[in-house]
């Protein structure tokens, strides 16, 4: 499942400018732990969807990809932030941890919403 749903420099960009610099250069063990995460995160989408959007990306519309797109790189984006929250202050990372929570309860709300699938692309 790796990296269909979003780009690992979404996510990266999402966590923070400052985020821990290992982690954002996507190297060694850094680079299994983010495929990781984002393998997490995908499989996350098609449970939620509750259709295989990983499989059937070329299914989604616009709309769709964005909204996909922007849960699952919050999602890896927090995980980021919280391997070193120190690496951007813990206030500035409490801080965007609540915006990558409320993007991700937003698309979320989007996506579990029957009257949303079709325009999602993930009508089944």
């Amino acid at each position: 499942m790796s990296w269909t749903l979003c780009t690992s420099g979404s996510a990266i960009f999402r966590a923070s400018v400052n985020a821990n610099s290992n982690m954002v250069s996507y190297v060694g063990n850094y680079k299994i732990e983010l495929d990781q995460w984002n393998d997490e995160a995908e499989a996350y989408a098609v449970n939620l969807a509750r259709y295989d959007v990983v499989t059937n990306y070329s299914n989604l519309t616009s709309a769709g990809v964005a909204v996909f797109s922007q849960l699952t790189s919050s999602m890896i984006a927090q995980k980021i932030i919280n391997y070193d929250p120190d690496a951007i202050g813990r206030s500035t990372a409490t801080l965007i941890l609540n915006i990558l929570e409320n993007d991700i309860n937003n698309a979320k709300s989007i996506i579990t919403d029957k009257n949303n699938k079709t325009y999602l692309g993930i009508a089944s």
